[in-house]
């Protein structure tokens, strides 16, 4: 049974690596996470049991209360007893709406195992999948718990052996993702299954749950299960809940399968950190050895009013104590951390220290920010930087109500942004607006509403889509000379292969990385040695420029210049100064003047971008709009009615299964046409429909709309409504 102890109990136990496990809880939206973190949380005396599956105790903020959604993801430390053993079971909560995807990536850095949970009537959906891919990428291992067994009973009248089959059939369709997305060497050690006791059933609402051990060793089948809810007595269920709790079937599964820090670690490193596995620091990381240098990942930080950034990561070597003195390796400058604690729920409980294989939350790091590595050592590589899922592809302007209360605004954003690395804010310099752009419609309802609670009065903007621009042929060189005409660049233009735009996007390949290793990696994408050693730029984004020349003079002290022209031109393209996406900028030949004064950033920057974007009207540009994969659940009479309106809106439906009374519809739909979809999907479906949409990739914009579309974001840019001609960019020699 878990028992809340002291901080003396959590430092005599803290210590022993054996009885430390770090996991976390992810699913699908709506399939009944927090719900069940909340019998774990109630079995250890942090809560009452009466409220367990109401409070949603990790939901901690008011927003995550009132639209019943875990928005942040939280940290609580368990104790829990097996077999005479204590262990420390330090377990995150962590969002189940794509929009929220980011914070499971960074929440999956800290934790060695995952509990899967899974709705026993829906099965695996995408965000199972989506969430199950990044904790396999991760090398996370998986257990499995399907909840909400009433519903087989209740909903789809299930007796115990069609129940068995069902299971089975959502059990097999888990293990195909382990299949396609774990190692090769992790495959069948890390499928789930029933005899193994990876997999748990159970209804997080009324407390209950087994797995295999318990089923053997208390009695309790799927014909007990089928009895309670067929009588549909509640004393029958309580007493269910009494011979087989909840707690017991998920921590027994965490405690067997997860593996302890020390363990983990060992196949986990390799894969996240990109030092010398053989030097000291390597060493001690490896070994998760507590008397080596400390060394931390910063997964989450949050801003607390008095205490200031609390960066809450894992703590992967060494031991950390008050007042250390410590060095923020991304951010190039040291630190001191005022004060150690861990959390517990939506209290922090201060400890003083901590050994590594552990989640601290450290006070006193100013400048720390998610993905920020901290280290009592100088010079260490920094760990991988993490890979989100999805990006921001809906903006709004905000702005205060009362003009005085600006500055109190741009407080509040710089919170924002430093606890959601995926909220972008920015100043748009011709407008002076403030625009934040987020993952979705509902990402930036949140952003608001945060905003709003902190006491601010806000104006925002309907929501406008991020597009992008890319090239869709091949051309130049062209040539554009300098302003004063002393300079010539040739530049040439090319599309990015998907796979290489998606590792600049997740930082698999950077600018500050090592240049052969980089080389290497572009190689093996099928790019020739020389064009693979020649990268001058790289934009995160997905863009990148080679340079190409040969013995060509003053080409060093003339590059950061042409970077400049590199710089602007990604962020606005020439058809919509939209961002650009996929383009790769070829520096063929490049013929300065001698003199240093006529060939300065003045003159080299507009020669560089006049030739990026002259180049890029000749190939061919397009415009790419965001598209939603969207998920519908609803009764089989309203599948024509969902198809309808996704049809209606440039959408289209891939694929429809039945589960049982519901209809489960995959489709996809324009981020842009889905403003209103809430109030015509309640509208057209009686409001028995209920959907989830995630962004899924770029598409190539209709041309029966391009030409109005270009037209009116040009006109909202201040911009002729008509996109420029090449000739305005290419000179004759």
């Amino acid at each position: 049974m878990p028992k809340f102890k002291s901080t003396q109990d959590i430092i005599r136990i803290i210590g022993n690596k054996d009885q430390i496990r770090n996991f976390g809880v992810i699913a699908h939206v709506d399939h009944g996470k927090t719900t069940m973190s909340d019998s774990l949380l109630a079995a250890s005396g942090i809560i009452s049991p009466s409220v367990a599956g109401q409070a949603l105790a990790l939901d901690s903020m008011k927003l995550e209360q009132n639209r019943q959604m875990t928005i942040r993801g939280a940290n609580v430390t368990l104790f829990y007893e097996s077999e005479g053993k204590e262990y420390v079971i330090n377990m995150i909560d962590t969002p189940g709406h794509i929009d929220f995807t980011g914070r499971v990536t960074r929440a999956l850095r800290a934790i060695d195992g995952v509990v899967v949970v899974s709705d026993s009537v829906e099965g695996i959906m995408t965000q199972t999948e989506t969430v199950t891919r990044q904790a396999l990428e991760e090398r996370v291992r998986p257990v499995l718990y399907i909840n909400k067994i009433d519903r087989l009973v209740k909903e789809l009248r299930l007796d115990a052996t069609a129940m068995q089959k069902w299971l089975s059939n959502i059990i097999a369709e888990f293990n195909k993702l382990v299949d396609i997305y774990a190692e090769p060497e992790l495959k069948e050690k890390w499928k789930v299954s029933i005899q193994g006791n990876s997999v748990a059933f159970g209804s997080a609402k009324d407390r209950w749950g087994f797995n295999f051990k318990i089923a053997q060793k208390r009695g309790v089948s799927f014909k007990d299960v089928y009895d309670a809810y067929t009588s549909n007595d509640q004393n029958v269920i309580r007493s269910l809940a009494e011979k087989a709790p909840l707690h017991e079937a998920v921590l027994g599964m965490v405690v067997q399968h997860h593996p302890p820090p020390h363990v983990a670690q060992k196949y986990r490193i390799p894969k996240i950190w990109q030092g010398n596995l053989e030097s000291e620091v390597g060493r001690s990381i490896l070994g998760c050895d507590e008397k080596g240098p400390a060394v931390m990942m910063v997964t989450t930080i949050n801003v607390d009013p008095q205490a200031g950034r609390i960066a809450t990561g894992r703590l992967f070597s060494g031991t950390i104590k008050d007042g250390d003195e410590v060095y923020l390796i991304d951010a190039k400058r040291s630190g001191k951390i005022q004060s150690v604690n861990i959390y517990m729920g939506n209290t922090r409980e201060v400890v003083g220290m901590l050994p590594s294989g552990n989640i601290p939350a450290l006070l006193g790091l100013d400048y720390a920010v998610a993905g920020e590595t901290i280290a009592t050592v100088k010079n260490i590589p920094p760990f991988e930087s993490i890979k989100y899922v999805s990006e921001p592809v809906v903006t709004i302007a905000v702005e205060p109500k009362h003009p005085k209360d600006l500055p109190k605004l741009v407080e509040a954003l710089r919170r924002l942004t430093v606890e959601d690395p995926n909220l972008i804010v920015k100043i748009n310099e011709e407008t002076g607006e403030t625009l934040m752009a987020g993952m979705g419609v509902l990402h930036l309802e949140i952003a608001t509403s945060l905003l709003q609670e902190a006491g601010l009065e806000i104006t925002t903007t309907q929501p406008l889509i991020n597009y992008r621009e890319t090239v869709s042929s091949k051309a130049g060189p062209i040539m554009s000379k300098s302003p004063n005409k002393h300079n010539k660049i040739f530049m040439r233009v090319e599309s990015l292969h998907e796979d290489v735009i998606e590792m600049l996007r997740t930082g698999q390949i950077k600018e500050d990385m090592d240049k052969k290793v980089m080389a290497k990696i572009l190689r093996e994408k099928g790019w020739n040695a020389d064009e693979a050693r020649s990268v001058a730029a790289i934009d995160p984004g997905g863009n990148m420029l080679i340079d190409e020349t040969k013995g060509v003079q003053f080409l060093q002290e003339s590059m950061d210049s042409i970077r400049s022209g590199f710089d602007d031109v990604v962020h606005s393209g020439p058809i919509a100064h939209e961002s650009l996406r996929g383009v790769k900028f070829v520096l063929h030949h490049f013929v300065p003047h001698e003199d240093p004064a006529h060939r300065g950033l003045a003159q080299l920057m507009p020669a560089s971008r006049r030739s990026m974007l002259g180049s890029m009207l000749i190939a061919e540009p397009v415009l790419l709009e965001p598209v939603l994969g969207i998920e519908v659940k609803c009764p089989q009479e309203q599948i024509g009615t969902v198809a309808g309106i996704l049809s209606g809106k440039r959408g289209k439906l891939l694929n429809v299964d039945q589960k049982g009374i519901i209809s489960i519809m995959q489709g996809e739909v324009p981020a842009s046409e889905t403003f209103d979809l809430s109030e015509v999907m309640r509208g057209g479906t009686a409001g028995k429909a209920l959907w989830s949409t995630y962004f899924k990739d770029w598409q190539v914009v209709p041309q029966s709309i391009l030409r109005s579309l270009v037209a009116e974001t040009r006109k909202r840019k201040g911009l002729n409504p008509e996109p420029p001609n090449p000739d305005e960019f290419i000179d004759k020699e």
